[in-house]
C-alpha cells in the first residue's frame, strides 16, 4: 500500500502553445517562481502565471524577434531585447511601455535587472555591455573587453559588481563604482553560456561545453581562483542555481538535474527529468520549477526537493561513493567573506510622461489578455501571490503507479478572504510580558482623507466585549448552566461563515509568522500590506514599536500608505498603533531624509546613494500627506489630541 501511494519525484505540470511562432527566450520570476515571461520570434512578449492556461497579457512594441527577456527583482517590470539592438521595458503593475532603450548595434543576448533599483545592464553580440538607468532613459556606463558575445549577465547580490560570460570563453569581472574590470577567469575552452552568483558567500558558478565535455566551474571571488569543477556531464549543462541558503548548487542539462558540492567536489544527487533543453530554473516551497521550449511549445516540470539528496552520501556519476565527507562547517560560519547588503530598493516615481515616451506607448502595448489574473497577480494592494516570496502553495506531485494526467490547472495560490483578523492591543505591558491578542470587530471601511468624518465615533480599545453583541443570545434558553463543549456547538451553529473567517484569519497570521522567522522584517511587513488587511499590519507594528530598532528605512516607504489609514481608523487601538509608529519613524529618521535631499549632488556613478536619495525622497512625500491628516485628527479627536499635537510638532520640518 506505501508503495502504491508514493508520490512521483519529478513530474510534467504544464504544456502550452505559448506564441503564434517559435519561442525565442524566456524567464521565471525568481522572487515567487509563479510568474513566466515568453519571447518570441512573433515580436512579442507574453506574461504567464505558472499552471494557469492562459496568457496574462501579451507585451507589443519591438519590430525584430525578441531575443531576451528578464524580470527585475519585485517582478514589477520586465525587459526585453531584441535583435535589433534595441530594449523595451514594461511596468507589468500599470499594463503599459515603460521605456525604449537603443544604443546596441546588434542582438540582444543578455539581461539583468540591479537588485537595488531600476538600473539595468545588456550584453550584445556587439561585444559591448551597457549599464542603463531605467528612470532617466540613458546609458550610464558602457563596459568594453569582450571580443566576441555577451551571453550572460548578472549582477552580484550586493549589487557592486557585474558578471558577464561570453563566446570567447572568458568571465569577466566588472567593479560598477569605479567603471573598470576586476578580474577575467580564462579556464574554460568554449563558450560560457551561464553564470550565477552564490547567495551570501563571495561564489561564482559558471556553466560551459566544449567539444569533449561539458562541466560547471566554482569561483573564489576572494582569492579569485577556482576552486572546484565537474566534468563528465551527459548534457549541456544550460542552468544553475544556488538553493535558497547556498548550501548545494543545482545543475540542469538535458533531461537532468543534478546536486553538487564544493571543498570537496561531489554529486550528492541525479534526477532524470523529462524536461528536454531546460532553459531556467526557479525554487519555491522545496519545489524546483523547470522550464523548457521547443518551437511555439513551453513546458513546465516540477521536481520534489524533499526527495532530492543535497548531502551525505555522494554520487560520482551514477555511481554510489560511501567515502565519508570533510566534517561540515559550525552552522552560522562560512569559509568565505559574505555579501554586505544595504537595504536601497525604492519605490518608482511617477512622472509626466515626455512626447517621446508619449509616441513609445502609442507604438507598444500591453494587451490584457486574462483580466482577473491581471488584477489577482498585479495589482500593487493584492500582490499575496508575488510578495512575500514562497508563501505559495506547492504544486500536489501524482501518484508513481498512475499516470500524469494534466487536469484543469488551478490558482498558483489559495485566495485570501477579506476579514478582520487578530489585533495586538497597544496598551502598556511589565517587562518580559507574553503579547496577548484580542478579537477586534471587522473595520472594512477605512474613511480616505479627503472624506475624514469630523464626528465619527471612537471604539475604545478597553472595552472587555463585542461592541453591539451580546453572547447569551447565541445560547438557548435554559437553567441549567452549559458546559464549555454544549456552549461551543451552540454558538457554532448557523455561524459556518465566521469559522471561515477565523480560519482565514489564523492562515494569514501564520503566513506573517512564517516570513518573521526569516529575520527579514521588511518582508514581513510587506507580506502583512499585501493581504490588504489593517489588523494583520496592526499585530505586526506592535510588535516592531515594542523595539525601535527594528525599523529601517527601507520599510518605511511601503509602511506609511498603512499608518496613514491607521491614523483615520474608528478603532482607538488602530489610532494608537498609527501614532506610535510615526513617532518612531521621525525620530529615527527625519534627520537621515533631511540631510540626504539637502546634500549636493555627487560625482560619478554612486548607485547606492542615488536608491537612498529616491527612498528618503519617496518618504518625504509620503510624510508630506500625513502632516495633513494630523492635523486634521488633532482637532477631531479630543481624546487623542495631546498625541496627534506631539505628532505636529514633530513634523514641522516637513512644512519648510
Amino acid at each position: 500500500m506505501a508503495q502504491s501511494s508514493a508520490t512521483k519525484v519529478a513530474w510534467k505540470l504544464q504544456d502550452m502553445v505559448a506564441h503564434s511562432s517559435n519561442v525565442s527566450s524566456l524567464v521565471l520570476g525568481k522572487s515567487s517562481s509563479r510568474l513566466l515571461a515568453t519571447g518570441g520570434e512573433d515580436c512579442r512578449v507574453n506574461i504567464w502565471a505558472v499552471n494557469k492556461p492562459n496568457c496574462i497579457m501579451s507585451l507589443t512594441g519591438h519590430n525584430t524577434p525578441v531575443e531576451c527577456v528578464q524580470f527585475s527583482s519585485s517582478e514589477e517590470q520586465v525587459v526585453a531585447g531584441s535583435q535589433s539592438g534595441s530594449l523595451r521595458v514594461w511596468d507589468l503593475e500599470a499594463a503599459k511601455i515603460l521605456r525604449t532603450l537603443t544604443g546596441h548595434k546588434a542582438n540582444i543576448c543578455s539581461l539583468d535587472f540591479h537588485p537595488f533599483g531600476e538600473y539595468l545592464a545588456s550584453g550584445s553580440m556587439d561585444t559591448n555591455i551597457k549599464l542603463w538607468d531605467v528612470r532617466r532613459k540613458g546609458c550610464v556606463f558602457r563596459y568594453k573587453g569582450h571580443t566576441q558575445a555577451v551571453r550572460f549577465l548578472a549582477f552580484s547580490p550586493d549589487g557592486k559588481w557585474l558578471a558577464s560570460a561570453s563566446d570567447d570563453s572568458t568571465i569577466k569581472l566588472w567593479d560598477l563604482t569605479a567603471g573598470k574590470m576586476i578580474t577575467e577567469f580564462t579556464s574554460h575552452t568554449s563558450s560560457v553560456s551561464i553564470v550565477q552568483f552564490h547567495p551570501n558567500e563571495y561564489l561564482l558558478a559558471s556553466g560551459s561545453a566544449d567539444r569533449y565535455s561539458v562541466y560547471f566551474t566554482l569561483w573564489d571571488l576572494e582569492k579569485f581562483e577556482m576552486i572546484g569543477s565537474s566534468v563528465g556531464e551527459t548534457g549541456v549543462v544550460r542552468c544553475v542555481l544556488f538553493s535558497p541558503d547556498g548550501s548545494c548548487l543545482y545543475s540542469g542539462s538535458e533531461d537532468t538535474l543534478r546536486v553538487y558540492g564544493w571543498e570537496p567536489d561531489r554529486c550528492f544527487d541525479a534526477v532524470h527529468v523529462a524536461w528536454g533543453k531546460v532553459a531556467d530554473l526557479a525554487i519555491c516551497n522545496n519545489q524546483m520549477i523547470g522550464v523548457s521550449y521547443s518551437q511555439m511549445n513551453v513546458s513546465l516540470h516540477v521536481v520534489d526537493l524533499s526527495r532530492v539528496k543535497k548531502s551525505g552520501s555522494v554520487i560520482q556519476g551514477l555511481i554510489q561513493d560511501d567515502k565519508p565527507l570533510a566534517v561540515p562547517t559550525p552552522k552560522g560560519t562560512t569559509l568565505r567573506r559574505n555579501y554586505e547588503r544595504t537595504n536601497t530598493s525604492c519605490n518608482r516615481q511617477k512622472r509626466s510622461p515626455s512626447s517621446e515616451e508619449e509616441r513609445d506607448e502609442k507604438e507598444s502595448s500591453a494587451e490584457i489578455t486574462n483580466p482577473d489574473d491581471y488584477r489577482e497577480i498585479f495589482q500593487p494592494r493584492n500582490a499575496i501571490s508575488r510578495t512575500p516570496p514562497k508563501t505559495n502553495e506547492p504544486f500536489p506531485a501524482p501518484l508513481e503507479d498512475g499516470e500524469c494526467k494534466l487536469k484543469a490547472p488551478t490558482a498558483s495560490s489559495t485566495p485570501v478572504l477579506r476579514v478582520e483578523p487578530t489585533v495586538v492591543v497597544a496598551v502598556p505591558r511589565p517587562p518580559n510580558s507574553v503579547v496577548t491578542a484580542s478579537l477586534a470587530p471587522p473595520s472594512g471601511h477605512v474613511v480616505p482623507t479627503s472624506k475624514l468624518k469630523p464626528n465619527s465615533a471612537v471604539i475604545p480599545s478597553t472595552r472587555n466585549e463585542p461592541v453591539g453583541l451580546n453572547a447569551g443570545d447565541f445560547l438557548p434558553v435554559s437553567t441549567s448552566v452549559a458546559s464549555d463543549e454544549e456552549a461551543l456547538v451552540q454558538i457554532r451553529k448557523g455561524h459556518d461563515t465566521m469559522c471561515v473567517m477565523l480560519t482565514s484569519r489564523h492562515k494569514n497570521l501564520d503566513m506573517v509568522r512564517i516570513v518573521w522567522a526569516r529575520n527579514n522584517i521588511k518582508a514581513t511587513l510587506d507580506s502583512a500590506v499585501s493581504m490588504n488587511d489593517l489588523s494583520i499590519v496592526v499585530d505586526v507594528l506592535n510588535i516592531i514599536n515594542l523595539k525601535p530598532s527594528l525599523w529601517k528605512l527601507d520599510t518605511c516607504s511601503s509602511i506609511l500608505p498603512q499608518i496613514e489609514e491607521l491614523l483615520q481608523s474608528k478603532y482607538e487601538s488602530y489610532v494608537q498603533t498609527g501614532c506610535t509608529s510615526l513617532r518612531l519613524i521621525l525620530k529615527r529618521f527625519w534627520p537621515l531624509i533631511s540631510d540626504t535631499l539637502t546634500a549636493p549632488p555627487s560625482v560619478g556613478v554612486d548607485i547606492t546613494r542615488e536608491e537612498r536619495h529616491q527612498k528618503c525622497k519617496a518618504c518625504y512625500k509620503q510624510l508630506k500627506n500625513l502632516s495633513n491628516v494630523v492635523k486634521l485628527r488633532a482637532e477631531q479627536v479630543g481624546r487623542h489630541g495631546s498625541t496627534f499635537k506631539e505628532l505636529q510638532l514633530l513634523m514641522a520640518p516637513l512644512d519648510y
